[in-house]
């Protein structure tokens, strides 16, 4: 049986670089490697394909912003492993990914060879983390603040998060209704709940709220050779 991995990155290039590190044979087996140029073609892969092992989730994709992708995938599949990858070396940013689900996090400069040890650690139900970063982030913990975030999107539903995503685009409930196929009302009762369960009164304060997983975009990677 082939392994399967979703490769979410909006450079075709990159991806193509990733498809090599994980497809070139190995411990690996077989696998079988789909693509996402965006979290909504994510989502769309894993909705299709629910029994994907392993998602490659860049940090910075189109339509997401910083963390908001992972806890994304996370509240929606739970079931599948996300391995984070990133120009971005930052060990608190890497502490973070970690306490909102990621299995590991993997630098987009790394070889293809570090690139595919990575998969292969994550596949074996083992963290990974950049060697020379590993011993920083293990002295990190996460703020009150972020482990309290954290907790609370977990709690959200797939549905849930689905309407928290267009309320942080900026959607009205009517435009929600229309994206989801869903009523006014039962958009509302959503919104509701989600706004109960996240402790806050209003959009602009589930926006600033949101607004912690963000992270900025660090100058990109040169795509790994060899």
């Amino acid at each position: 049986m082939s392994t399967r991995i979703l490769i979410a990155d909006d450079h075709p290039l990159f991806r193509l670089a990733l498809t090599q590190a994980v497809a070139g044979g190995g411990a690996l087996g077989p696998v079988a490697v789909t693509e996402a140029g965006s979290l909504a073609e994510a989502l769309a892969a894993l909705t299709a394909a629910p029994d994907t092992d392993l998602v490659l989730l860049d940090l910075h994709l189109p339509d997401s912003y910083g963390l908001m992708g992972l806890a994304a995938l996370r509240a929606t599949h739970p079931s599948v492993a996300v391995l984070m990858i990133s120009a971005h070396d930052d060990p608190r940013t890497m502490r973070l990914a970690l306490d909102y689900g990621a299995a590991g996090y993997v630098l987009k400069r790394a070889d293809l060879k570090e690139l595919g040890r990575a998969v292969e650690t994550v596949l074996a139900c083992r963290q990974y983390l950049p060697p020379e970063r590993a011993a920083q982030v293990a002295q990190l913990k996460a703020s009150a603040e972020d482990r309290a975030l954290a907790t609370r999107l977990k709690g959200l539903t797939p549905q849930q998060f689905r309407v928290l995503q267009l309320i942080a685009e900026g959607k009205l409930n009517k435009q929600i209704a229309d994206r989801l196929a869903i009523t006014e009302r039962t958009v509302k009762a959503h919104v509701s709940a989600i706004f109960e369960r996240l402790g806050v009164r209003n959009r602009t304060q589930a926006g600033v709220l949101l607004r912690q997983l963000d992270v900025s975009d660090a100058a990109q990677a040169p795509i790994p050779v060899g």
